[in-house]
């Protein structure tokens, strides 16, 4: 994992030659790349229709599996029960409550070392290999526990991933990189994706079983996310601020007061925590719509997964285009009404969602065209925007409540969608309550004052805020 120069290097500022910035930015992209097809392909098209298919037959459901008084017990205990579509769901609040015990950990241990690059390339690892195992089982609870492994791995490398963007761009180029991040991923993604919906079309023909399809595709993208990993993080430079006081591994204890010192100092950013805000409850109905998408469409809609999968590849590509088509408009209107846009246009998405008929494709495929026109580019600005909002040489910590407030946004959407699934035995009426999160988000980010966050952090506010 060593690059040039190999040791790490003091404060936190990007380089001011240009030609090393282009170097880190595109390791940077590399790993955006590597990571989104974890999103695509497992979380968003495959995981949520075969591990509800696993469930479903160890509940000995007959055709349907959406009787409400299906049951499984994952713990083994006769009394702790869920519906066999709501375990996807319910394993997604797991993770998040994980995630918020373990990110501001993890964020503050990162700032305190000289080895960040070794943070990231680890947790990779770690989510990869777990995602690449679970073509060995077929159980759905062996199944279920490496799918939490792989999302924590995510999770917490996601954080550290962030926490290079202020180190390798300045306040001008935030934008053009965090966007271009993006959209490559939506293209590495979408690549990736095709060639699952190849293997999943053609499986009979080739004497394979759906099941060990979708198993092959999970190995497929473990491979994919550790090697493109190792390429990317290899570009990357190590660097340390006045954090680090002292070489050696960063302590816990030392960690866990700077995090704290953190949430005590975000009392002087109430812009920052304002947009964060903002970002917990719009953001909560982005991630509630990909996770849940496809238990939607294969459950309420009764479509199959080779429809299902042609639309969410045809979503990365759209979310490709769409990510840059937004950061221009950002450009010409601001990157605040842009958001506040696209916000809008995801509340007319998901209402359209609760009224979709059952076995029409073509309807599902015009609103995964919308979801792809906005998706890339909402996600990519609020991460270009939160990292104008920062005090320099507290990346890691402030990425870990951005992180943070991420999977606590997924909590609330995964604890919600979870119990009206079990009470329906549905996902229509849950994907409809989204609604409500993105209302709540926009109003928060139309209050909030970027101009002033951005000059109480201690930047420069760029052109078109």
């Amino acid at each position: 994992m060593s690059t040039t120069p190999t040791s790490s290097t003091g404060g936190n500022a990007p380089s001011s030659d240009p030609r090393q910035r282009r170097r880190e930015q595109r390791g940077w992209y590399i790993y955006d790349w590597a990571n989104q097809v974890f999103i695509t392909s497992v979380v968003t098209v495959l995981i949520g229709p075969y591990l509800s298919g696993l469930a479903c037959d160890a509940a000995g459901a007959s055709g349907s599996c959406l009787e409400p008084e299906l049951r499984i017990h994952p713990l083994g205990v006769d009394w702790i029960g869920v519906h066999p579509n709501a375990l996807h769901p319910t394993l997604t609040t797991g993770v998040v409550l994980l995630l918020v015990l373990l990110l501001p950990l993890v964020g503050a241990l990162a700032d305190q070392s000289r080895h960040k690059k070794r943070w990231l390339f680890w947790l990779a690892a770690g989510g990869s290999v777990s995602i690449s195992s679970m073509y060995l089982t077929d159980d759905y609870r062996l199944t279920a526990l490496l799918f939490v492994l792989g999302n924590v791995g995510y999770g917490l490398s996601i954080v550290v991933f962030h926490a290079f963007l202020p180190e390798i761009a300045t306040e001008e180029e935030r934008n053009r990189v965090s966007v271009t991040g993006w959209s490559l991923a939506y293209l590495g993604g979408a690549l990736l994706l095709t060639l699952h919906l190849g293997l999943i079309t053609w499986a009979p023909d080739i004497g394979l079983g759906d099941a060990e399809a979708v198993r092959i595709a999970f190995a497929s993208v473990g491979v994919w996310w550790l090697g493109f990993s190792v390429l990317g993080i290899r570009k990357l430079r190590n660097r340390y601020s006045e954090l680090v006081s002292a070489p050696g591994p960063p302590r816990i204890g030392a960690s866990l007061k700077q995090f704290g010192q953190t949430l005590r100092d975000m009392r002087t950013y109430p812009n920052t925590l304002l947009f964060l805000l903002a970002f917990v409850f719009f953001n909560d109905g982005i991630q509630s719509a990909i996770y849940f998408a496809g238990n939607f469409a294969t459950q309420d809609l009764g479509l199959s997964l080779t429809v299902l999968s042609a639309t969410i590849l045809m979503i990365q590509f759209v979310a490709f285009a769409g990510a840059l088509l937004m950061g221009r408009v950002s450009r010409v209107v601001g990157t605040k009404k842009t958001v506040l846009f696209s916000l809008f246009v995801w509340c007319a998405l998901v209402t359209c969602g609760y009224f979709l008929p059952p076995g029409e494709p073509l309807l599902f495929i015009l609103l995964g065209l919308g979801i792809g026109t906005v998706l890339g580019g909402t996600q990519s600005l609020a991460r270009a925007l939160f990292s104008l909002l920062i005090p320099r040489g507290r990346e890691a910590e402030y990425f870990s409540l951005y992180q943070l407030a991420d999977r606590g946004s997924s909590l609330l959407g995964a604890g919600m969608v979870s119990v009206v699934v079990n009470i329906t035995g549905g996902y229509r009426t849950a994907i409809f309550s989204l609604l409500f999160f993105f209302v709540i988000g926009g109003a928060l980010l139309w209050r909030t004052d970027l101009k002033a966050g951005v000059e109480a952090a201690g930047n420069t506010p760029p052109p078109h805020l």
